[in-house]
C-alpha cells in the first residue's frame, strides 16, 4: 500500500467503542467483524475490553506475533475408528459453552503470513479447519497500516470488503476524559490541555528518525510515575525513557511551573475572598493546573462545596498574560459536576450556593447573547 489509502474518515477512540457497543448489540452486524486501524497506544485493545466488559461477556484476546499458525488450527491426530487424521482446536477459542463473547485478534496485520491465513478464515468464514465460532460471537481485528511505520502486511481487498474498518486517532477531549475516569496525575491532564499536539507526537517522532515519542499510551505511564514513590532524579529518569529527551525537558519545565503556581490544598484551606484570590494562578498552565488538581482532591461533598467557590473567584484572576477565564471556569464546572455525579456527590454542587450564582450568571449572559 502506498501512502494512505484510508478512504474512510478519522473517528476519536471513544466513537469507536460507541460503536462497536451498538454493533455488538445487534444480532446481524455482530456476526461481521471489524477492523480497528490506528497507531500504537491510542487505546484499540483497551476500548474492546471495555465492550466485553459492558455486555459482562467473555473476551478471548488473540496476540497474533506471540503465537504459531498450528496455535490457531491446532493440533492433528489420527482418528482409528474413522480410519482419518482429525484437527483439536486450541482450548482458548470459544465452545459452544460460550454461547457469546468477543474474538479479539490483536495485531493482525503485523502476523505471520501463514498465520494470517489461519486468522482470516475466521474473520471470512467463521471457522478454522472444523472449529465453527458460536453464533453469539463478535470478532473484531486490530493492527497498524504501512503508513504508520510500524510493522505491517498488506491487507488484500478480498478480506477488506468483508469487515468494517475503524480509522481510529487521538482526540484529546476523548482521552482527557478518560485520563479523568482513570485518575490520571493532574499535571499529566494540566499540560495536556495546553498542549494537545503532544498527545501524539508520532509524526515528528517519524520525521526526525526518533525510536522514542510521545503516544497516549506512554501518558499513562507517565501518569503512574508521577503519583509512584520514586525520587525526583528516578522520575526524570523514567519520563525521559518513555517520551525522549526532548519531550521529557519541555513536560518538566511546564510542570515546575504547574508546581510553583498551584498549591490546591492551601486553596482549600484558604478563606473565601481576598485569602483565595491571593493563591489563584496566573498562567495558562498553572490555571489548568489549578483545574485539574482540584478535580483530583474533589473525594467528598466538603472539598466539592470549596472548590465550587474557588472556581467562582476565578474571575478575581489578574494576570498580565490573557487567560482564557471564563473558558476555565466553564471547563471546571463541567467536569466537577461530572466527577460529582460519577461519585455520587451531586447533591453538594446543587446545595452550593456558588453554583447557583454561576449557573444564575450563564442564564442571563446566553439571554444577552
Amino acid at each position: 500500500m502506498l501512502g494512505n489509502p484510508m478512504n474512510i474518515p478519522p473517528v476519536s477512540i471513544a466513537a469507536a467503542k460507541a460503536a462497536l457497543i451498538e454493533q455488538y448489540a445487534d444480532d446481524t452486524l455482530r456476526r461481521r467483524a471489524t477492523m480497528l486501524w490506528g497507531t500504537r497506544g491510542v487505546g484499540k485493545s483497551s476500548i474492546v475490553r471495555q465492550v466485553a466488559e459492558h455486555f459482562k461477556v467473555p473476551l478471548v484476546d488473540l496476540r497474533l506475533t506471540t503465537i504459531e499458525p498450528v496455535d490457531i488450527r491446532g493440533a492433528i491426530y489420527a482418528d482409528d475408528k474413522l480410519a482419518k487424521t482429525v484437527w483439536f482446536p486450541p482450548e482458548f477459542l470459544p465452545s459452544p459453552s460460550d454461547p457469546a463473547g468477543i474474538l479479539f485478534l490483536d495485531e493482525l496485520t503485523a502476523a505471520d503470513k501463514r498465520l494470517q491465513v489461519s486468522a482470516y478464515s475466521l474473520i471470512l468464514d467463521r471457522r478454522v479447519g472444523n472449529y465453527h465460532l458460536p453464533d453469539g460471537w463478535q470478532v473484531v481485528a486490530a493492527g497498524n497500516a504501512s503508513f504508520h511505520d510500524a510493522v505491517s502486511n498488506d491487507m488484500g481487498t478480498a478480506l477488506a470488503d468483508r469487515m468494517f474498518h475503524f480509522n481510529v486517532q487521538t482526540v484529546i477531549d476523548a482521552f482527557l476524559a478518560h485520563a479523568m475516569s482513570q485518575d490520571f496525575a493532574p499535571e499529566v491532564m494540566a499540560y495536556l490541555r495546553v498542549r494537545p499536539d503532544k498527545l501524539d507526537d508520532t509524526q515528528s517522532q517519524l520525521a526526525n528518525d526518533y525510536l522514542i515519542g510521545a503516544s497516549p499510551r506512554g501518558w499513562e505511564d507517565i501518569s503512574n510515575v508521577l503519583t509512584s514513590g520514586l525520587s525526583e532524579s528516578a522520575k526524570r529518569i523514567f519520563v525521559q525513557g518513555r517520551i525522549g529527551a526532548a519531550n521529557a525537558a519541555e513536560f518538566f519545565g511546564v510542570l515546575r511551573e504547574i508546581q510553583a503556581a498551584v498549591d490546591v490544598v492551601r486553596l482549600l484551606a484558604a478563606k473565601r475572598g481576598a485569602d483565595t484570590t491571593a493563591l489563584l494562578p496566573k498562567t495558562l498552565d498553572g490555571l489548568y493546573g489549578t483545574i485539574y488538581g482540584l478535580l483530583a482532591a474533589c473525594r467528598d461533598e466538603p472539598t466539592v462545596s470549596r472548590a465550587l467557590e474557588i472556581i467562582e473567584q476565578f474571575v478575581d484572576i489578574r494576570s498580565n498574560a490573557a487567560l482564557p477565564i471564563v473558558e476555565g471556569q466553564t471547563l471546571a464546572m463541567e467536569l466537577l459536576m461530572q466527577r460529582a455525579l460519577e461519585s455520587g456527590l451531586e447533591a453538594a454542587i446543587l446545595d452550593s450556593p456558588a453554583y447557583a450564582r454561576y449557573t444564575e450568571r450563564r442564564a442571563k449572559e446566553d439571554k444577552r447573547a
